[in-house]
């Protein structure tokens, strides 16, 4: 059985609101684990409680109930931590160092021996795009450019737990999809990584779990494909398509919906499905294609956090 690496249980933290407020409850009760080898996303709206478990398993903040470990330590014990890479949303290096400087510096902090660095640091910062850029200060990089780097420094002291927040920001479509490769490769190698990002379509690209949290709950958690279960929504292609076959087709109460050239059908069951068939063709009709419709994990979202009273 893979190792977990990562555990909340029944974690909830609770804040002092305004004098007569009712306190906040950023956590209520959550649970989750992350396995060694697992890319794991964590998805919320702003007030879901994402930055606040973070903080928990970095021993920033403490909770007021529940339990989290990391390697099979509690958060509590700084041990935990030892094998731990961070990347913060907004992270500032000072733009005077250079990056092989900042990555040294990471290193050293880390408890990494002279030799070690000096054979780590270029390694990985080709491995990140950065290798002509090693000795260039930080203040001439890009948004796109720090962020790698940030990444790099994270992963400089080979860290078997990686926690990063909004890892691909500010990064161009190739850089997103050399970082989702690297994260595949660390995961590959045992590594357990847990992502907190509002890039839905990179989390649904990189993740093989996710779950969701509302008001401080998990409201869904699972593999990417069990989110994103199929519906009983289907793409038909077909000729000739006029009013009188969408008419009929609503009246054995399917949903029907023109969307670029292409009709969305919401059905029943397969037997409905095959009734909607089976009327084209008695009217003449041929049909090309008809393949079943798949939500994504933005559909998912929307409709799981779609409350009143959510925090922004």
């Amino acid at each position: 059985m893979t190792e977990t690496l990562i555990e909340v249980r029944a974690l909830r933290k609770e804040y002092a609101s305004r004098v007569g407020k009712p306190r906040i409850i950023a956590l209520d009760g959550i649970d989750f684990t992350v396995r060694a080898g697992e890319l794991f996303g964590l998805l919320g709206p702003n007030g879901a409680g994402k930055t606040t478990t973070v903080k928990i398993l970095l021993g920033l903040t403490a909770p007021g109930a529940g339990t989290a470990f990391i390697g099979g330590l509690p958060v509590s014990n700084p041990e935990s931590r030892r094998h731990t890479g961070y990347l913060p949303e907004g992270h500032k290096i000072p733009n005077y160092l250079t990056a092989r400087q900042a990555m040294t510096i990471f290193g050293r902090m880390s408890g990494m021996s002279s030799n070690d660095i000096k054979e780590r640091v270029p390694a990985l910062l080709e491995r990140v795009g950065l290798a002509q850029w090693a000795d260039i200060r930080i203040r001439k990089f890009s948004k796109g450019m720090t962020q790698r780097l940030g990444l790099a420094c994270a992963l400089v002291h080979r860290p078997n737990v990686l926690l990063l927040d909004e890892p691909t920001d500010g990064v161009d479509p190739v850089g997103r999809r050399e970082i989702r490769d690297l994260l595949r490769e660390e995961a590959k190698n045992g590594t357990a990584v847990l992502l907190n990002s509002h890039l839905l379509s990179e989390m649904e690209l990189t993740c093989d779990r996710v779950a969701v949290l509302r008001k401080g709950k998990v409201a869904a958690e699972g593999t990417i494909d069990e989110l994103t279960r199929r519906t009983a929504k289907y793409r038909m292609i077909a000729t000739p398509v006029d009013e009188p076959l969408l008419a009929m087709f609503r009246e054995t109460g399917a949903g029907v919906e023109r969307v670029n050239g292409h009709l969305e059908l919401s059905v029943n069951d397969l037997q409905h499905l095959n009734a909607l068939v089976d009327g084209l063709r008695s009217r003449g009709g041929m049909l090309q294609e008809l393949s079943q419709m798949r939500s994504t994990l933005e559909d998912v979202f929307v409709d799981l956090v779609k409350t009143e009273g959510q925090q922004s």
